[in-house]
């Protein structure tokens, strides 16, 4: 179980950074929308990472932090390609392929 949660605290560090790139592009109350978002996201990212990794079967804080951030670059770049128009080079998802078989690596030699 705290695997599924620390996953899901990873899209929410994806969703607060792409908040924060859609709160730079934007202005007014729309930019204040996005602020929310971010901070919202941010709130909800961190408070689920807390959860995987506490109590007796909590992850290990090295592991869990880790996937965790890799998560959140993988789906930064993802979100930068698809959203904000990045350029998809490949070696830039070479590299992004990489850190996924590391996540997974590192998955799979946690108890």
């Amino acid at each position: 179980m705290n695997w599924i949660i620390l996953i899901i605290a990873g899209f929410f560090e994806t969703g607060f950074a792409a908040c924060l790139g859609k709160a730079q592009e934007t202005s007014g109350r729309e930019s204040i929308y996005w602020w929310i978002g971010f901070f919202a996201s941010l709130f909800i990212s961190m408070f689920l990472m807390f959860k995987a990794i506490s109590g007796p079967n909590g992850l290990p804080i090295g592991t869990a932090y880790a996937v965790w951030t890799g998560i959140g670059a993988v789906g930064g770049v993802i979100v930068g390609i698809l959203i904000f128009k990045e350029q998809a080079t490949f070696w830039r998802l070479f590299f992004v392929s990489t850190l996924i078989a590391s996540i997974v690596g590192l998955k799979a030699v946690s108890h």
